[in-house]
């Protein structure tokens, strides 16, 4: 298999519904928590994540929009290692409530129980700046902006 593109990586990472997202505290420590992607990835490297304002996770990209996610694949083909992606980005709050019916996927209420109008929600838009990926034998780095 030659280089990976971007779009095989966006296809590979919207197959991955959950991803660890890194960000930096306000005393420069590394937090990661789970965040769900619901296979809203677009060719161009960004990815989109819901949560809520109240949460330390809004406030560390609040003060510090770079972030690094996280993501590992089901096991690879023919016994080969998994796919692995590390994505580094900055990421941009959005408060549109249009936005968050372009990104809403009905499998989120199971943590916003009142939908794209739960009070105080928030997306968050990563925008890839370098993406590094091993997948079986193969690996390589993409850098985007």
């Amino acid at each position: 298999m030659g280089k990976l593109n971007l779009q095989q990586l966006s296809e590979m990472m919207r197959d991955i519904d959950f991803v660890m997202l890194q960000t930096r505290t306000e005393n420069g420590q590394i937090a990661g928590r789970p965040m769900s992607n619901n296979k809203d990835v677009e060719y161009d490297g960004d990815s989109f994540y819901f949560l809520m304002q109240d949460t330390r996770t809004f406030s560390d990209v609040r003060n510090n929009p770079e972030v690094n996610l996280a993501i590992q694949g089901s096991k690879g083909l023919f016994g080969s290692p998994p796919t692995f992606i590390s994505v580094e980005g900055r990421a941009e709050i959005i408060l549109d409530k249009a936005s968050f019916e372009d990104h809403w996927n009905p499998d989120l209420e199971r943590w916003f129980k009142d939908g794209a109008g739960t009070p105080g929600l928030a997306l968050i838009k990563v925008h890839a700046s370098r993406i590094h990926y091993w997948s079986g034998d193969e690996d390589g780095e993409i850098a985007l902006r």
